[in-house]
C-alpha cells in the first residue's frame, strides 16, 4: 500500500539538502565503469569521511558539480543505470528532438519515444485521465544498488525540460516511487513538490493536463544556452507558473456570483491583488476579458439548456441585476438573453 509523506520546507539553493545516497550512487557508477571516483569528489569538495556519513548532506551546487563531472569523465549521462552507455550529449538531443513540437503534450510525447532509442531497459510513457495527465516509467530490466537514483534523475529530467520548455513551473499532484521510504524521505517533497508516495506499483508523477496544451516558449538558441549548465534543471524547483489564465477561469466558472471582485479572486488564489494582475499580464491576459470570456460563455449556456429565468442566470454569472446582465450580453453577442432562448415547442 502506498504511503504519503508531508511536504519539506527545504530551500535547495541555500542549505545542504540532497542526500549523500545520491552522491554513493554516482560512485557505484564509478565503480561499474572500472574509473577512480577521487577527482569528482575532490571537484565537488566532498571529503571521503563525508561520502561514509549516512545522513551527510551537499548543497545543489556540490550535486550539479559532480554530476556533470562524472558524465563527461565516464562518458555516460546515465551515470552506470543502463545496460550500455548514454553518451554526453544524449539528453541534449531528447531535448532537441522535442524543442520544436507545437506544445508540452507533443514535446513529451516526442521526448518517451526518442528515449527507448537511447534505451528500453526503462520506458517512458505519457498517459491522460480526464484533467489528469501521469508521466509513468516501466523498468524493464532490473536496476540493483542504481534504482531509486536512476528512477528520481530520469522523472527529474523530464519535468525539468516540461518546465524550462513552456517556462512554467509544472506542478505534481503526485509522486510514486516502487520502493520503501528511504531514511532520507525528507528530501522527496524538494524534487517532487507535492503529496509523495512510495511502496507504489510504478515510477511516476501526475498534473493538471491543462499543462499539456501550453505552447512551448523556448528556440534553438535559448536550448543551447540551456544546455550549458542544465543540470541545476533536475535538482531546483522552477519557480514561475504560467498557469495562472487557466486557473482563474475555472474559478470563474465554479464560482461567478462569489468571485465578483479582483480582491475576492486574488483571496481564493492565495496572491495579492496586484500580483494577480501583473502575472495574467506577464500572460498575455488581463482579468476584465477574462471575466467577460467565462460569464459570456456560461450565460449562453444557461439560456439555451435551461429554463430558468433571466434574473436568476444573472444572478449567477455574477451580476447584480437584470438590466446590467442584458446590456453587457448585448454587448458581448449583439442579442439581448430572450432571443437565444430556443423556441417553445408548439
Amino acid at each position: 500500500m502506498a504511503t504519503a509523506r508531508p511536504a519539506s520546507p527545504f530551500r535547495p539553493e541555500r542549505i545542504a539538502a540532497t542526500p549523500m545516497a545520491f552522491v554513493r550512487a554516482i560512485v557505484r557508477g564509478y565503480e561499474k565503469h572500472g574509473v577512480d571516483p577521487s577527482q569528482a569528489l575532490r571537484q565537488a569538495q566532498i571529503t571521503p569521511a563525508q561520502l561514509k556519513k549516512a545522513d551527510a548532506r551537499i548543497t545543489a551546487a556540490q550535486m550539479e558539480t559532480i554530476s556533470a563531472f562524472a558524465m563527461r569523465e565516464l562518458d555516460d549521462e546515465a551515470l552506470g543505470w543502463f545496460s550500455r552507455k548514454l553518451p554526453w550529449g544524449s539528453y541534449g538531443m531528447l531535448c532537441r528532438a522535442s524543442i520544436t513540437s507545437p506544445d508540452l503534450g507533443v514535446a513529451l510525447k516526442r521526448w518517451c519515444r526518442h528515449h527507448r532509442l537511447l534505451t528500453d531497459d526503462i520506458v517512458l510513457h505519457l498517459e491522460r485521465h480526464g484533467d489528469q495527465a501521469r508521466l509513468c516509467i516501466a523498468e524493464h530490466r532490473r536496476l540493483g544498488s542504481l534504482r531509486e537514483f536512476c528512477l528520481v534523475t530520469s522523472l527529474r529530467f523530464v519535468h525539468g525540460f516540461a518546465c524550462w520548455a513552456i517556462d512554467s513551473r509544472i506542478g505534481l499532484a503526485q509522486a510514486q516511487f516502487p520502493f520503501a521510504a528511504p531514511p532520507h524521505q525528507g528530501v522527496y517533497p524538494l524534487l517532487f513538490p507535492g503529496p509523495v508516495y512510495f511502496n507504489a506499483a510504478q515510477a511516476g508523477f501526475s498534473f493538471d493536463a491543462q499543462y499539456l496544451a501550453m505552447p512551448l516558449r523556448r528556440d534553438e538558441q535559448a536550448l543551447q544556452l540551456m544546455l550549458q549548465r542544465a543540470l541545476p534543471l533536475t535538482v531546483l524547483q522552477y519557480r514561475r507558473d504560467r498557469l495562472l489564465v487557466q486557473r482563474v477561469r475555472e474559478l470563474l466558472r465554479e464560482r461567478s456570483a462569489e468571485l465578483v471582485s479582483a480582491d475576492a479572486l486574488a483571496r481564493e488564489l492565495n496572491i495579492s491583488t496586484r500580483t494577480l494582475h501583473r502575472q495574467l499580464r506577464d500572460e498575455g491576459a488581463a482579468l476584465q476579458p477574462l471575466k467577460d470570456e467565462v460569464r459570456r460563455q456560461l450565460a449562453i449556456d444557461l439560456l439555451r439548456r435551461t429554463t430558468r429565468p433571466v434574473k436568476q442566470i444573472a444572478y449567477e454569472v455574477g451580476f447584480a441585476n437584470e438590466k446590467s446582465f442584458a446590456r453587457a450580453f448585448r454587448a458581448w453577442t449583439g442579442s439581448s438573453p430572450s432571443e437565444l432562448r430556443p423556441p417553445k415547442p408548439g
